[in-house]
């Protein structure tokens, strides 16, 4: 799985990402103070009626438990649970990305903030997780005295809250603007675009764009080309391949945080849909496709069952040992960038690796003239 900070991502709604947003959205402005001045957090979301985003989660679970194999979107990881338990995966032994991630930001954010000086900006962070890594950058862009507002953007309010709460720990007063998303990504970038002028630095960390196939992935980051301004900035984590062993024990965890991670899934479904799933008979399995260069991780069925779901008026049956397909977690060659980027209107500026070469934040430019 390619963890943001999403962020919690924290995380990310990779199927919905490319869609078109409406024009006109209804919104709620919360002010939070900091002990200085107030930080708004501007809501897209609650125009958006329950029942609309209770037919979205019907529609994509009816589909994916009819389809063969069985699989379902990665977007319903993240609800408040799930950003929390997201959240504790990143500070798991075995999952390398979070301290490779830190390791790059502690060593190059000087180098990075160097790219902005002299630069009005926005510091936006597609995720929000628990801002430890995000702040080795900051404190990197206040010691070039840079001047940026900095905006968080995840779909849930409880992690741009949660991740505001870690700023005014760390900085007491927080000595830079703070204006909170609570959006998806490109809503929330169409959003900044028609209300603020200045130039963008798009955080999106952790490898998110992990959970995209390569098709998926064009399309999101042609979607991010166009939704940014020429000379825009965007600094991208990709976890690079290598040895299995570390792959496997990465999305395997033996705290069982990753399994439950998926297992949530199946809680939201039931509580959402009145559904019967009975999560004991299910069992999480992360696991290497060699094919495809991608960790997938599936939720089998350990006997022949019946799953309804009330609200559908479906009954799901399955087979001993079938599998439902939970998520994609693609790693990536210099070259696999490389032409990602290329292919996508973006000029690369830097490469920065930790000492193991296990990971790379990539430093990209648009490039539109």
């Amino acid at each position: 799985m390619a963890r943001p900070k999403l962020k919690q991502m924290q995380y990310a709604l990779f199927d919905s990402l490319c869609q078109a947003w409406p024009k006109r959205l209804g919104l709620a402005r919360d002010c939070i103070s900091n002990g200085g001045s107030p930080v708004e957090i501007t809501n897209l979301t609650t125009g958006k009626k329950i029942n609309d985003e209770k037919h979205e989660l019907a529609l994509n679970v009816l589909e994916g438990l009819s389809k063969r194999p069985r699989g379902l979107p990665s977007r319903l990881f993240y609800d408040d649970k799930g950003s929390e338990l997201f959240t504790q995966i990143m500070d798991l032994e075995e999952y390398y990305p979070t301290n490779c991630e830190t390791e790059i930001l502690q060593k190059h954010s000087p180098a990075i903030a160097k790219h902005l000086a002299n630069q009005e900006f926005n510091l936006v962070e597609l995720g929000c997780g628990d801002g430890a890594k995000t702040t080795i950058l900051i404190d990197s862009l206040i010691a070039e005295k840079a001047g940026f507002k900095f905006v968080p953007l995840d779909i849930s309010e409880a992690a741009v809250q949660f991740l505001h709460k870690n700023l005014q720990e760390k900085y007491r007063d927080i000595p830079f603007p703070i204006q909170g998303l609570v959006a998806e990504y490109f809503q929330g970038l169409s959003w900044l675009s028609e209300n603020a002028s200045a130039k963008n630095l798009i955080l999106f960390l952790g490898s998110n764009i992990g959970n995209l196939n390569k098709p998926m992935a064009l399309r999101f980051l042609r979607h991010l080309w166009y939704s940014l301004n020429d000379g825009d900035y965007v600094l991208i984590g990709f976890d690079l391949k290598k040895d299995l062993d570390i792959l496997y024990d990465a999305y395997n965890d033996k705290k069982g945080v990753t399994a439950e991670f998926n297992y949530n899934v199946l809680d939201r479904i039931n509580a959402s849909l009145d559904g019967n799933f009975d999560r004991s008979q299910f069992q999480h399995q992360g696991l290497y496709n060699v094919q495809t260069g991608a960790m997938e991780s599936y939720l089998i069925s350990q006997k022949a069952q019946t799953v309804r779901l009330g609200e559908l008026d479906r009954e799901f049956h399955f087979q001993p040992w079938e599998a439902i397909h939970m998520e994609y977690s693609y790693k990536y060659l210099q070259t696999d960038i490389t032409d990602l980027a290329e292919s996508t209107g973006f000029q690369i500026l830097d490469n920065f690796k930790d000492e193991k070469g296990y990971f790379v934040d990539s430093l990209w430019q648009v490039r539109k003239e």
